[in-house]
């Protein structure tokens, strides 16, 4: 399919950010977008990239009623040469098509949006910074946007991707986060939609991630949600336990999403001879095992931090403070290493990494 490429006109063209240390994350937006419309009898058509506007929406577009929103998140690189990478674009493509397939939206291409995507990047790649730990995110996003109330699947949908320069995720960049565990509230059931990235999921967290931010906490731990025992996730990121020699994570087991960094960790740490498990764990056996000085580290994974060290645990009115409360050598040396390959700036022997510009 042709992508019509519409350029913004430079008079129009907004401003790029002069102090990279500033960026945050998700506050700035690029001049363009891509976007392309679905509909049942025409397949996906009028694909285009255009400057960046405002939707326009019937308000009965059924997005806004019975929820059919997905997206992903990924991001491109800019190496010192001023090559230009992505990392594992494949397996978000994949994901979001997962997704999709679950809460019964069309599928889109995956050429179409791999030649979207490089297409908007490289238009934009201007706009991404150059300091280690900055990067250019980007966000895929489908809607359903059929005009009609009444509980089905959409027969139109709406798919775009927007793009702007980032930095750290968290105000503390790679230290130690503080974290509140939640019996209350929980994240996703099985059987529910929890192993897809859906707007909903995102929605039902933000309760009680209001209430750990008010108590001077990061993010929240989410347990499961039967019996309000076992460690599933950590705000919008997988969990990762060193207890001794094994890193364990929870097993996907329906209601925790597949994080890509969560994948790219576990291959990682298995090809340096960590024995990896996907095991269960409890939260009264975690503060155990950290009681007992078995429990070494606790990190997060996910494409906005990587891996996100954790230093302290709230669980019942007390805190605990994991191993010494710092950043752990497993946890620093697998943000390095993904870091670098990210950037070019070290082998890759997975073929994570995609070069879309340079040399």
């Amino acid at each position: 399919m042709e992508i019509k490429v519409t350029k913004v006109d430079s008079k129009q063209m907004k401003p790029k950010p002069e102090d990279e240390s500033q960026l945050g994350f998700g506050q700035i937006f690029t001049d363009h977008f891509f976007i392309v419309e679905y509909d049942s009898e025409k397949g996906w058509h009028s694909a285009s990239i255009e400057p960046l506007r405002p939707l326009s929406l019937d308000p009965a577009s059924m997005c806004f009623h019975y929820g059919q929103e997905i997206f992903e998140g990924m991001k491109a690189y800019k190496g010192k040469d001023d090559s230009i990478y992505l990392f594992r674009p494949e397996e978000n493509i994949n994901r979001m098509n997962r997704s999709a397939e679950r809460l019964c939206m069309a599928q889109i291409d995956t050429d179409l949006f791999m030649e979207g995507l490089k297409k908007l990047v490289l238009l934009e790649k201007d706009w991404i910074p150059k300091d280690t730990g900055t990067s250019l995110y980007i966000r895929p996003t489908m809607i359903a946007t059929e005009p009609a109330l009444g509980v089905h699947p959409s027969g139109q949908y709406l798919f775009f991707i927007i793009v702007g320069p980032v930095g750290a995720y968290y105000p503390e960049g790679f230290g130690p986060t503080k974290i509140y565990v939640s019996e209350k509230y929980v994240r996703a059931a099985k059987g529910g939609v929890g192993n897809c990235k859906a707007a909903g999921n995102y929605a039902a967290s933000l309760y009680a991630s209001q209430e750990a931010l008010k108590m001077g906490y990061t993010q929240v731990l989410w347990l499961d949600a039967r019996e309000r025992k076992y460690v599933e996730e950590v705000g919008t990121s997988n969990i990762f336990f060193v207890v001794g020699n094994d890193l364990i994570t929870p097993p996907l087991s329906g209601s925790i999403l597949p994080g890509i960094m969560r994948d790219s960790v576990i291959r990682m740490a298995k090809s340096w001879g960590i024995n990896v498990l996907e095991e269960r764990l409890s939260i009264d056996e975690l503060l155990r095992l950290n009681d007992e000085g078995i429990l070494k580290e606790i990190f997060a994974s996910g494409t906005a931090a990587i891996v996100s060290p954790v230093g302290q645990i709230y669980y019942r009115g007390k805190e605990y403070v994991i191993g010494d409360g710092n950043t752990g050598p497993l946890t620093e040396k697998l943000y390095n290493e993904i870091l670098q390959i990210q950037y070019g700036e070290k082998e890759d022997p997975f073929g994570w990494r995609v070069k879309i510009f340079g040399r």
